[in-house]
């Protein structure tokens, strides 16, 4: 496996106005390193940052400063067209994929969307979509459904394939099984294991959740009031926890 980088961020800042004068740190100095075909875990309890961190890399909010590395390119200050190619190979998987997902439209054409935009001519975007609903677990008859006539998991593989389609090799999942029940989240964190694997993903998965974030990642950082508090492996971090606040978390688990 490739011990090179797909990502780096450097002390990553993002500040939202909340009225008046008024600021918040919604992301505080954070650095991390993602290699590739690795997962790394971002965990912490809700309203601590992950997600405002999550949506800042992926250039979804713009930094208030800090340093974006995507593939070895800066990514930090590029507008929203020069960001076009790099989409590619970023995809963020969100806890609710209805909301994400045409609801007006058929999966298939859901899937076809990204790749008519490329002019890609229609058998082959057809050959695609096929492929893509086979590698996550979706049947013909599903394709053809609208995003409502599918269950929790099955749009969650939409959301998936949706994120995988044009080729990313980088994946934010924020939360992707939190709304699951537990069979079906296993399932999820199953296909996504699997899909790594074969396709050489590297993930950013954040979660609340530390039973689920010890079963998916190489290595877990911690997340309090927009600022990482502790990093190591899953048993490091988890099993062993140095800072208080994580064992906080742990506690609050067992």
């Amino acid at each position: 496996m490739s011990e090179q980088n797909i990502l780096e961020v450097r002390n990553l800042t993002k500040h939202f106005k909340a009225g008046g004068r008024q600021v918040v740190h919604a992301v505080d100095d954070v650095s991390l390193t993602l290699k590739k075909g690795r997962t790394l875990g971002l965990v912490g309890e809700s309203g601590c940052g992950k997600s405002s961190c999550a949506r800042t890399i992926i250039r979804m909010y713009d930094p208030t400063s800090g340093q974006i590395i995507l593939d070895g390119d800066d990514i930090t200050n590029l507008s929203q067209k020069q960001l076009k190619p790099y989409r590619k190979k970023m995809q963020m998987i969100f806890q609710d994929p209805f909301s994400s997902l045409n609801p007006s439209k058929r999966v298939e054409w859901i899937l076809e969307e990204p790749l008519r935009m490329q002019k890609i001519p229609k058998e082959q975007r057809k050959q695609k979509v096929l492929a893509m609903g086979e590698k996550v677990g979706l049947t013909t008859e599903q394709l053809r459904r609208y995003p409502r006539e599918l269950s929790g998991g099955q749009r969650q593989r939409v959301s998936i394939a949706a994120a995988l389609i044009q080729g990313a090799k980088f994946i934010i999942a924020d939360e992707p099984v939190s709304a699951l029940d537990v069979t079906i989240q296993k399932q999820i964190m199953e296909l996504m294991v699997h899909l790594q694997e074969e396709m050489g993903l590297s993930i950013l998965f954040i979660s609340h959740d530390l039973n689920v974030i010890y079963q998916m990642c190489d290595r877990v950082m911690v997340m309090k009031d927009g600022k990482i508090v502790e990093e190591g492996t899953p048993d490091e971090v988890i099993m062993q926890p140095k800072e208080a606040y994580t064992k906080l978390l742990v506690e609050s688990v067992l």
